[in-house]
Parts: structure tokens; C-alpha cells; sequence
């Protein structure tokens, strides 16, 4: 596969990539995995690219923007 965009991409594909990338995510290391899965569950749908949700995140983080509360190493809404 040589891209990850949305348009290059099936679902089962979009849904590997994240698997892969995050790691085991059935390990869910006291949910902080399921926590990761989450955050890109719109690219998975289709809705939003991974760099778009990156920028998000890395956005969020050094503004101190209002963020999901941290909970051990899972985040609750």
C-alpha cells in the first residue's frame, strides 16, 4: 500500500493501518489503547484523515486547549 489516504483506501484497510500503527490493541494496557483507537475511529469511518487528526491532537496539547480528562493512561469523555 503506498498511500493511507482516505480516498486510497478501503475500511478493513483504514482499520489495519491504525492496528498496525498503534500496536496490539487488544492488550488494552488498563484502556489506554481503546483510548487510542477512539481517537482515530473517524479516520476509520472515512470522516477525517490521520494527519488532520494529528494536528488536532498536537493542536489541543500545546494550547492547553480543553482536552478529554485523563484517567490513568485512558482518557474519559
Amino acid at each position: 500500500m503506498t498511500s493511507i489516504l482516505i480516498k486510497d483506501t478501503t475500511r478493513e484497510e483504514r482499520e489495519q493501518i491504525v492496528a498496525e500503527s498503534i500496536g496490539n490493541i487488544n492488550g488494552l494496557c488498563d484502556g489506554c489503547m481503546s483510548g487510542l483507537v477512539e481517537m482515530y475511529q473517524d479516520y476509520i469511518d472515512g470522516k477525517k484523515e490521520i494527519r488532520d487528526i494529528n494536528m488536532e491532537f498536537r493542536a489541543r496539547y500545546e494550547s492547553g486547549m480543553e482536552a478529554p480528562k485523563k484517567k490513568g493512561c485512558g482518557y474519559m469523555t
